[in-house]
């Protein structure tokens, strides 16, 4: 366990059952922004282990502290485990916090699903004072899934958990520390770099409300695109054919895990390759342990277009692959939020992305793909006349989840009033 001491008595305690990834992150920026938290975790290891039993190892590790006003935690953690064991804890105002939720988490076949980690993440809901959601979708799927969820209990089922859960439940956004890139855009990427999009987590916009991203008002994507026409033309002038017109960079920045569906978007591939198209690739993202066969065989028969291929350790690596590229996708069968493919639309990358989950609370219609049919046919598209896809100005505003824009939110989030 990591515990990180704080100068002064510490108001808040920050608690996590996970620590890495976007979980770690999460961590790393409340204690390194928020004044006063105390933090206690456990390493990114053997999930389903510290679902089960990290609440009683917390309850053992945590000492007594009378200046705690608030706890925050994600959902990994039992938090009724947690304060039932240690009461000191039950009066402090608790925030729990969803990057997933386990009643829609894919697996392989429904009677593989562990009961016992949904119930546990419903039981926190009860106990918890504001329950804190990354997305609408994330929210939505898990509310809405609860009754049938309860259903799978035999006999004496609890009611209306949902309702009760529901006047608890916010969503803020997953903060994403954007950083500058300027410096390794190619050419044609910073000569039509809106400026309302140039921003870093430098920049604070404290001023600013958060607002919807979707493009709601206008979904036909030729319209949205005729409006944008002229900036796109004054963006590109000056930059070279050479820039423009060599092949098309794809890359997927993803968990190399099944239910990142690996499987269409290597056979989209393979699809362009027997047509002849010319195309780039970079696949990365992590491994781990079980590693989809099908990414050993689509390297052989990629081999020809790969350019880079698995995880890149160096950050300033990853950022320079996702500002060299041109269209980032997605194959998700589950996202409740997706950080990957806002970096790498932050880097100037053309998203496509499924017409589902949580991408359409994020994209424009412009950017959404409803069949496997339709993913291959924009892909082929762009790949003919890969111009198109860099003369794109990507209308997506990043700075909507930057950690520059929700500070505010997090900060009121962890502030000792009740709400």
């Amino acid at each position: 366990m990591q515990q990180f001491e704080v100068s002064g008595a510490p108001s808040v305690l920050l608690v996590e059952a996970f620590y890495g990834g976007s979980h770690r992150q999460l961590i790393d920026l409340l204690k390194n922004n928020i004044p006063g938290c105390s933090v206690f975790t456990l390493p990114a290891k053997k999930w389903h282990w510290r679902a089960r039993t990290a609440a009683l190892y917390f309850s053992q590790t945590i000492p007594t502290c009378l200046s705690y006003r608030v706890l925050f935690s994600s959902s990994v953690l039992n938090l009724c485990e947690l304060v039932a064991l240690r009461p000191d804890l039950a009066h402090l105002k608790k925030v729990l916090y969803f990057h997933e939720n386990q009643l829609v988490y894919p697996v392989r076949k429904d009677q593989d699903r562990d009961f016992q980690y949904g119930y546990n993440q419903v039981l926190s809901c009860l106990v918890s004072d504001v329950v804190v959601f990354n997305s609408h979708f994330n929210m939505d799927s898990f509310l809405s899934s609860i009754p049938s969820f309860m259903k799978k209990i035999p006999d004496h089922r609890p009611r209306d958990l949902d309702q009760l859960i529901r006047p608890k439940c916010v969503v803020l956004s997953y903060p994403v520390q954007f950083p500058d890139v300027s410096r390794l855009l190619p050419e044609h990427k910073r000569r039509h770099q809106p400026a309302e999009m140039s921003h870093t987590d430098d920049i604070t916009r404290q001023d600013e409300p958060q607002q919807s991203p979707r493009s709601d008002e206008d979904p036909d994507p030729s319209r949205c695109e005729s409006r944008c026409e002229s900036r796109i033309q004054r963006a590109l002038s000056g930059a070279g054919a050479a820039d423009l017109e060599k092949p098309l960079h794809i890359v997927w920045p993803h968990r190399w895990e099944h239910d990142k569906n690996p499987e269409l978007f290597f056979n989209t591939l393979l699809k362009l390759k027997e047509r002849k198209l010319n195309f780039q690739l970079s696949v990365l993202g992590e491994t781990f342990t079980d590693v989809p066969e099908i990414f050993a065989s689509s390297r052989r028969q990629l081999d020809s277009h790969i350019l880079n291929w698995g995880f890149l350790p160096s950050k300033d690596r990853f950022l320079q692959v996702l500002c060299d590229a041109d269209v980032v996708v997605s194959t998700s069968k589950h996202e409740f939020f997706g950080v990957s493919m806002l970096e790498a639309v932050h880097c100037g990358c053309f998203p496509l992305c499924p017409k589902a989950l949580v991408y359409p609370e994020i994209f424009p219609a412009r950017y959404l793909y409803s069949t496997p049919e339709q993913l291959c046919k924009q892909l082929q598209e762009f790949c003919k006349r890969p111009g198109v896809a860099r003369r794109h100005v990507v209308t997506v505003d990043t700075s909507l989840y930057s950690w520059a824009s929700l500070k505010p939110r997090f900060q009121t989030l962890l502030a000792a009033e009740r709400p």
